[in-house]
């Protein structure tokens, strides 16, 4: 049973599977500009005004093949060589091998379960020296489903904001994966909007992971940038992907019912899993607010035993639980914060049953 995937487990809805189909048919196969057709950049500023109440331009606004590459090009764009970035950890795997890419310097921000891994404003200004380029950090949070508030979100704002060379890469892509109420944007708050590139996309939200669009919203300057820098690599991302994200970003938002029986579904499988884990000796776990993961402290297992084979660290411990109770997980040190696992529960109640009662049995051999 994996519990390490990284993706809804929901279908696309029919709406945004006819518009990929009907764009096939009317023959939609050719290049389109490289940032994205217009129609689509209409409806994803359209989207920021109405959602999050932020103003961004459709010319501020690149389409790209998937969130990924949107990161990936804003930090190139970027980093220079020496530059260094913020990463709060646990931070998704990629951010720093993209940062290496760029030349650039990781310096990771360590945070823990006992502040809902979510880094404080007092972390980021003892970590920014004169080499500090940009921040990067996902909210909702994957690998820990933390989401940050409006109030926290401006803290951090008014750091970097007196700070005026830093820039700001604000994942956002678990957007309607959030239990806790309304999104928050950093890109909300005026006084730092220009040097934030909010960074979102269909896959999460609309169950469209295989359809590879994610896109940037940006100062004039950066998107411009990151079109030139596209137009080298990939060009325009696929004409049939696009066409199905307009029909998805026009048609769906957080309050369709798609949308809902997805969230509810979710929300129901979180709290199966924390109450599980609630059962394990050791283990300790907090309640995160949005994605589909959960984070436990798993410390308490690291230095025992199997017979001869000890559990020498969190990576061990997943392997143990892999060949023992055949249940994928992901260890914590591949997000930077050793002693923890990720666990996702986008599969099934049945599932994670069964691989909750697994775990617990194999953890319970270790001695």
């Amino acid at each position: 049973i994996s519990l390490s995937i990284g993706e809804p487990d929901f279908n696309t809805p029919e709406i945004i599977k006819e518009a990929a189909i009907s764009a096939i048919n009317n023959n939609f196969t050719n290049y389109t500009p490289v940032s994205g057709i217009p129609e689509l950049k209409q409806a994803i500023s359209d989207k920021f005004k109405n959602e999050n109440g932020i103003d961004f331009a459709p010319g501020q606004i690149v389409v790209s093949n998937g969130a990924k590459q949107s990161i990936g090009n804003a930090l190139l764009c970027l980093i220079n060589a020496g530059d260094e970035v913020l990463v709060p950890a646990p931070y998704w795997v990629s951010y720093p091998e993209m940062i290496k890419l760029a030349h650039g310097t990781v310096v990771e921000i360590p945070t823990t379960i006992e502040q809902d891994f979510k880094v404080t404003p007092e972390q980021i200004e003892s970590a920014i020296t004169p080499n500090t380029k940009a921040i990067i950090f996902s909210s909702p949070c994957n690998p820990t489903g933390s989401v940050y508030s409006k109030d926290e979100l401006e803290a951090i704002a008014r750091v970097i904001a007196s700070h005026p060379n830093i820039f700001i890469i604000s994942d956002e892509i678990y957007e309607y994966i959030n239990y806790g109420g309304k999104h928050e944007s950093i890109a909300q708050f005026d006084f730092i909007k220009e040097r934030v590139i909010a960074i979102n996309g269909v896959s999460k939200g609309y169950s469209m992971t295989g359809w590879r669009i994610g896109y940037m919203a940006a100062s004039p300057v950066i998107a411009a940038a990151c079109n030139k820098l596209q137009g080298q690599t990939t060009s325009c991302p696929s004409s049939i992907s696009q066409m199905a994200s307009l029909k998805a970003i026009q048609s769906l938002s957080h309050e369709s019912d798609e949308i809902k029986i997805m969230l509810k579904a979710f929300k129901e499988r979180k709290q199966l899993v924390i109450d599980k884990l609630a059962e394990i000796p050791g283990i300790e776990v907090n309640n995160p607010d949005g994605a589909f993961y959960v984070f436990p402290y798993v410390q308490h297992y690291i230095g025992l035993k199997h017979g001869e084979k000890k559990i020498k660290n969190d990576t061990d411990l997943c392997l143990y639980i892999l060949e023992k109770a055949f249940v994928a997980t992901v260890p914590g040190s591949a997000f930077g914060s050793p002693g923890y696992i990720r666990i996702s529960y986008a599969t099934s109640n049945e599932n994670l049953i069964e691989a909750l009662k697994r775990i617990k049995e194999a953890l319970a051999e270790l001695k």
